[in-house]
């Protein structure tokens, strides 16, 4: 039973709750397969090996691309960026990255930094969270091998102009492999690898696509896998006389046996979104950011970060309330009034640097999902300006 005093605004670190159709996909797969995919010949198995080919068509399907084959499935989003990161970076190569990305990009590029002299540019972001066209276009050379672009922050909504960045790197550094992260993006609005002129794009299972957790994916551009080393190596069910891993699509990166139940969750989620459509669930999430950010924008000492339009952002919104700190507002937020919130860094500590809340703990963030009301929208606005009557707010410039 869902408790009906509880708030739900953390979706930018998973969604919840999950359409019923997900936790029936789970709960019948726990109990009428319960079996490992791709080990075995008996009508069981062979079910179970549909269930996980079935979530790589629908998968496929949502993101428009031709070959259901070129999407790897992981354990998370971080996961598949370590395997688009680490896979294709070799000793002495050229990356860059940017401010607005999450430390499952900026740790992997760093450890490689340190250990196998790989170099990395950092390009920054202004106030709002917006990508430095120009910093960037300076950044990419010609000899740069790999170029990742967070598609949407995780702190403050803000999205990027990625055809115009890809741009740039195809200008630039025709060899370079573009990753794109799509965590926050994917599922809130319509995408497609196919108009994008992307070669890798990661994103985790369970925000977005509404699947469970330990579920992620990683689509490869059709020929990028001939540049692209496997982190794994083990067992696929498929070549078993070799001991070498097959480099066949998907399981030249798919070795051991897949989270499958999570990935019939998954299935149902991604058929979820697709029922209802991408436009239709980032019209709703449109709906809330405007009512959010208008209700927040007039609260003494409420100072919101990001893009002021809501069309430029998906549905995280960062915000400080003085005088609290953000993890006291967000525990007073879950105690007082039911509202559950994210603060502190949120693993994207130069995000945080470039809006100028780094060194301030961080911020309060809410995030909506496709079950998120009108009627939670406006209780979190008037919890907040209760919280800033009673402490005395005073209004802060943003």
């Amino acid at each position: 039973m869902m408790e009906s005093n509880r708030v739900y605004l953390d979706n930018a670190a998973t969604t919840w709750p999950k359409p019923e159709s997900v936790y029936r996909a789970v709960d019948q797969y726990q109990r009428e397969l319960g079996c490992s995919p791709g080990r075995g010949v008996y009508r069981h198995a062979t079910r179970a090996d549909q269930v996980v080919a079935q979530a790589r068509d629908r998968v496929a399907q949502l993101l428009e691309a031709e070959d259901s084959r070129q999407f790897i499935f992981a354990f998370n989003g971080s996961d598949a960026l370590n395997l688009a990161i680490r896979g294709s970076l070799r000793p002495g190569d050229h990356a860059v990255t940017t401010a607005a990305d999450h430390n499952s990009v900026l740790r992997p590029l760093r450890f490689l930094e340190e250990t196998q002299g790989v170099a990395v540019d950092r390009v920054p972001c202004d106030a709002a969270g917006r990508v430095d066209a120009a910093a960037f276009a300076q950044a990419v050379q010609a000899k740069t091998r790999l170029v990742a672009i967070n598609h949407a922050s995780n702190v403050t909504g803000t999205l990027q102009d990625v055809p115009r960045l890809i741009e740039i790197v195809r200008r630039q550094a025709p060899d370079a492999l573009v990753l794109v992260d799509a965590a926050q993006s994917l599922g809130h609005l319509p995408l497609s690898v196919r108009q994008w002129d992307v070669d890798l794009l990661a994103a985790p299972g369970h925000k977005g696509l509404l699947g469970p957790m330990g579920t992620g994916l990683l689509y490869i551009r059709p020929g990028v896998e001939d540049r692209l080393a496997p982190l794994r190596l083990g067992g696929t069910g498929s070549q078993s006389n070799e001991d070498r891993q097959p480099a066949m699509l998907p399981d030249k990166y798919e070795p051991g046996n897949h989270n499958a139940v999570g990935l019939a969750g998954l299935a149902a989620g991604v058929a979820w979104v697709e029922e209802r459509t991408p436009a239709a669930l980032r019209r709703h999430e449109l709906a809330l950011l405007t009512a959010l950010l208008e209700g927040l924008g007039g609260i003494p000492g409420l100072t919101l970060y990001g893009p002021h339009d809501p069309a430029q952002r998906v549905g995280v919104i960062s915000f400080r309330m003085e005088p609290f700190e953000p993890h006291e507002l967000a525990t007073l937020l879950d105690l007082r009034f039911g509202i559950q919130v994210r603060s502190g860094i949120h693993c994207a500590p130069r995000m945080h640097a470039a809006i100028g809340t780094l060194e301030k703990g961080g911020t309060v963030r809410i995030s909506t999902g496709p079950f998120t009301t009108p009627a939670e929208v406006e209780h979190v606005v008037e919890s907040l300006r209760q919280l800033s009557r009673e402490r005395g707010g005073i209004a802060v410039p943003v």
